[in-house]
């Protein structure tokens, strides 16, 4: 009896998410497009034919909870092992146990918490164990396995993605974490759906941190006649200030940066704003945003708008003089700015089409003529003869060639009619009309210039 008493008091002493962590497939919350009826997990997991995977998701999804339920279905070995924790020590231990398992014809799953910590040499200690079937291998991961997990062990793994909880599952754990005995069920919690929705709001679909809030509360609510009562007011004080879902190392820096790019190109000044606070707001480097701002001012913008650089130019500037939280206004005027400017993107596909001729044509020689005669070997070769200096001329115009022989009649800057673009284009149209009068004959007698005009 008073080791029942014991148990039963462990139990309550663990989190809570912990204590209501699902022992079945049934029991789990969310991902069902991975777990519904007749779906591809569940039938892996339910038939027993469960290979090397990795569960790549954001925190509290579900993905250790997975491999738990994995755990008590299959008849394998299961170990569980811990990125953190673990090094090539501890993996070759676990190796060997593996090996001896496969000996007596048992299966060994390895599941690694927080594979992507890993190191490039720890992961490929799994590699041979993986392929000659020693292990299976289950891997969880915050971070886009693409790029944090060896193309080699990736290449072995069949990749499973766990979605975020809606709210109204993460609502739906929440009322189970109330009414079980596992949960809160053994005691009387007053608590409004309003309430609870307040919660499920905040945890921003993970399941672990929405029921550590309720946990908080509940421990923080008002105590009377054996009934605890929560509030908003004290789920308020429990949550305080919503954390930001933001790694500045990881994959949702780069989904950050991507969205508030593709909003100002898509004239969007308002979306444009929300994604460059919530970088700003969870610690990005302002220095980072502004750099990328420079280089959407000339991509997305161009000629269009010739001030539009100047003007990030000098956002970057005044990050990099007063820093965050007052440079703050510096970016979003950039930011603004930038969204509502008309674009063009005739200078980025200008390079990216030169690039590519460049490139393929890295040998193609400089002609002569607009080559620096600067040594007189240079000037009996030919450096820079028949070489025309524009500004001796009336027009300031030449029809002299300055691209290689190969690439005669290529144009890779092709001006749009947004914003002041237009001029630009009406200017470069004169200028071809005017070397299309002349026929664009090639270098003409004109005395050769001074070495280096």
């Amino acid at each position: 009896m008073n080791e029942q008493v014991s148990m039963l008091q462990a139990e309550q002493l663990q989190p809570l998410a912990a204590r209501l962590r699902p022992e079945t497939l049934d029991e789990i919350i969310g991902q069902k497009h991975l777990l519904g009826p007749g779906k591809v997990l569940r039938r892996i997991v339910e038939g027993d034919q469960v290979s090397s995977m990795i569960f790549w998701g954001p925190p509290g999804v579900g993905k250790t909870t997975l491999a738990h339920v994995i755990a008590n279905q299959t008849k394998a070995s299961f170990i569980n092992f811990s990125a953190v924790t673990s090094g090539i020590k501890e993996i070759r231990e676990v190796m060997q146990r593996a090996d001896k398992n496969l000996v007596y014809g048992e299966r060994t799953i390895v599941f690694v918490d927080e594979i992507h910590r890993f190191n490039k040499a720890q992961q490929d200690a799994f590699l041979p164990f993986v392929e000659k079937g020693s292990i299976i291998l289950i891997g969880a991961t915050t971070e886009n396995p693409s790029f944090e997990v060896n193309g080699a062990l990736l290449s072995r793994c069949r990749v499973f993605v766990l979605k975020s909880l809606t709210e109204e599952e993460i609502a739906n754990l929440l009322r189970r974490a109330l009414s079980s005995p596992k949960g809160f069920g053994r005691q009387q919690v007053i608590m409004a759906d309003t309430t609870l929705a307040m919660i499920a709001r905040f945890a921003n679909g993970d399941a672990r941190a929405a029921l550590s809030t309720l946990e908080m509360a509940v421990l923080n609510g008002h105590m009377e006649n054996g009934a605890v009562t929560v509030t908003p007011e004290i789920v308020e004080q429990c949550t305080q200030r919503k954390s930001l879902l933001y790694d500045k190392n990881g994959e949702e820096h780069y989904n950050l940066i991507s969205a508030l790019h593709k909003s100002m190109r898509n004239s969007d000044p308002d979306a444009a704003v929300y994604w460059l606070a919530r970088m700003l707001e969870a610690g990005e480097d302002p220095l980072y945003v502004a750099r990328r701002v420079i280089r959407f001012a000339s991509e997305d913008v161009g000629l269009a708008d010739p001030r539009a650089l100047e003007l990030a130019v000098a956002a970057y500037q005044a990050c990099h003089m007063i820093g965050m939280p007052e440079c703050s206004v510096h970016l979003t005027q950039a930011v603004v700015y930038l969204s509502l400017a008309p674009k063009s993107n005739a200078l980025y596909m200008a390079y990216e089409t030169a690039k590519q001729d460049a490139l393929a044509q890295l040998a193609e020689p400089v002609p002569l003529h607009i080559r620096n005669g600067v040594t007189s070997l240079m000037q009996q070769l030919g450096y820079g003869k028949g070489y025309q200096y524009a500004h001796d001329t009336q027009d300031k115009l030449t029809d002299m060639r300055c691209l290689p022989d190969s690439l005669l009649g290529r144009e890779y800057y092709l001006p749009t009619d947004q914003g002041l673009e237009y001029k630009f284009k009406e200017r470069l149209e004169q200028i071809k009309a005017w070397k299309r009068e002349r026929g664009n004959a090639g270098a003409s007698a004109a005395p050769d210039p001074a070495p280096g005009k």
